[in-house]
């Protein structure tokens, strides 16, 4: 714990002042009562019981004295919050190599099982976006805070040809900020799968106004609490933007974009549409993704993996641990102390303190 003005700390070197002046005022009364012998006589038939519950006003007092005290030096304490997270982006890879087995029932049945699971636990406060990107990326559902109409879009995925990860953070991106110039046309279409040079240019993103349009003035990475980008994939890019070019768009705009690789590391070799196809998990790309946005990179080769990995980022976005002001609490409760002290003695001596 610190303190914004530690300074006021030195005051509760009086605490043992009022310390010594409460023995003193007991030693003085316990020589007024050997001076009177009535008064030592009422003073044993109240028994040891009352002796003990004189005291317990004065410490109460004291504690709450304390507490007042230490609320006033302005403490900081990290403590787990709600965060402030509104919004989260799921870029989900719906390429071919999705229908690999490796991931039990396959690729894809596993990530829309995790995915519907993760948005189950989210709080209904926050809205989610759900992208799908194999050799374009389409928008599957605007940011909505209503967990029926994702489901629908999760369950509607369809697997096609190619696998462009960098599209996927983009369309994400222009869905979160519209005004970030990326030309969301020239990514969903087929025209951005099967002409990269559409774009400004090859692996670069896409502008709205062309060549020589300028991005936003770029802000420290991971600053924009927000919103988050989720992506998760199975291969290395076959098409699209460079995902590490959309990967420091994202950073310029403070977003994290966290990555989830799906299924070996090795691979393995699937046939899709009459083609045959060797599926190679791409990991340094996904971990220097989330590197540049300050997120990380989770591996996931079975569905419980999976599944814990969507656990895991559920609590990361929904709960963050921060440096908070907690001198409200010391208020509190050193005010709770002082009018318990007084009720008691005003309960038990008819006085207060």
């Amino acid at each position: 714990m610190v303190f914004l003005w530690p300074d006021l700390l030195w005051l509760l070197l009086a605490l043992p002042l009022l310390v010594l002046l409460y023995v003193w005022l007991l030693r003085r009364r316990k020589a007024a009562v050997l001076h009177f012998p009535a008064l030592a006589l009422a003073r044993e038939a109240q028994g040891t019981r009352s002796r003990w519950r004189r005291h317990v006003p004065p410490l109460l007092f004291l504690l709450g004295l304390a507490a007042l005290l230490v609320a006033a030096a302005r403490p900081l304490a990290v403590l787990a919050l709600p965060s402030q997270q509104q919004t989260i982006m799921l870029a989900m890879d719906v390429s071919g190599s999705m229908r690999a087995a490796d991931v039990q029932p396959d690729r894809l049945t596993a990530a829309q099982n995790a995915a519907k699971a993760f948005i189950a636990d989210l709080p209904r406060h926050v809205r989610v976006g759900i992208v799908a990107f194999a050799g374009s990326a389409q928008l599957a559902q605007l940011p909505t805070q209503n967990h029926e109409d994702l489901v629908r879009a999760i369950d509607s995925f369809q697997l096609q040809r190619g696998t462009a990860t960098g599209n996927g953070i983009l369309l994400s991106l222009a869905t979160l900020f519209p005004d970030t110039g990326i030309d969301v046309s020239a990514l969903g279409g087929r025209q951005a799968m099967v002409r990269p040079q559409a774009i400004d240019e090859v692996g670069k993103p896409p502008h709205r106004g062309g060549r020589g349009a300028d991005r936003p003035a770029p802000v420290a990475p991971g600053s924009y609490t927000s919103a988050a980008i989720i992506m998760l994939t199975d291969g290395q890019r076959t098409t699209g933007v460079d995902p590490l070019e959309a990967a420091q768009w994202a950073a310029d705009r403070g977003v994290r974009v966290y990555t989830v690789g799906v299924g070996t590391v090795a691979g393995e070799t699937i046939g899709f549409e009459g083609w045959s196809m060797r599926v190679r998990l791409d990991e340094d790309t996904l971990k220097a993704v989330a590197q540049r946005t300050q997120a990380e990179y989770f591996h996931a080769a079975t569905a419980a993996d999976l599944k814990k990995v969507y656990e895991t980022l559920s609590s990361r976005l929904t709960v963050e641990k921060k440096e908070t002001e907690v001198a409200a609490l010391f208020a509190l409760a050193g005010a709770a102390l002082l009018v318990l002290a007084g009720l008691l003695s005003l309960w038990w001596f008819g006085r207060v303190l």
